[in-house]
């Protein structure tokens, strides 16, 4: 019998030494650096500047049609910029002009000001300059339009497109 006895105390002392959790003696450690670069970066938008309807023999004989449009710039938090138009695809030197199918022009301009006296031009000084980001958040800047009165234009649609761009 104690053969037996025997052969149970071992076979339970087995169990117990597989079942015991490793042992660390020591440890090291080291570090992962994480980084990432977030650089500038600026979206522009815009809105249309439609003037409806001209009336060259009544209503703008004498007074100018307004309207407006907004450029819209998101930028990355900080980023300061600066936002071009340029003078369309119908200029004439610095005159702005929209045209017809039938080559007739109709002269208009775009102002940064709602007086209508600081042209935004596409380079220096007529750009708008624009303060650092204050956050990714979009921002809306008006663009002021104006057709002198009393021009002699012909009956029609006329038209132009004006590129805006955005410097950062």
């Amino acid at each position: 019998m104690r053969h037996t006895s025997f052969r149970i105390l071992a076979a339970t002392t087995l169990v117990v030494v597989l079942c015991a959790p490793p042992t660390h003696a020591d440890s090291a450690t080291a570090v992962i650096t994480v980084s990432a670069t977030v650089k500038r970066n600026c979206l522009i938008t815009t809105t249309p500047l439609a003037y409806g309807s001209y009336d060259p023999v009544g209503a703008n004989a004498t007074a100018p049609l307004d309207s407006t449009a907004t450029v819209v710039l998101s930028c990355t938090k900080g980023t300061t910029a600066a936002i071009g138009l340029d003078g369309g695809g119908n200029a004439n030197g610095t005159a702005r002009r929209m045209s017809n199918s039938a080559a007739a022009f109709l002269n208009y301009e775009l102002y940064k000001d709602t007086a209508h006296t600081d042209v935004w031009l596409n380079t220096g000084d007529g750009m708008l300059q624009i303060g650092a980001a204050p956050s990714k958040d979009p921002r809306s800047f008006t663009v002021y339009g104006r057709i002198a009165g009393s021009q002699d234009v012909p009956v029609g649609t006329f038209s132009d497109s004006v590129v805006a761009t955005v410097n950062f």
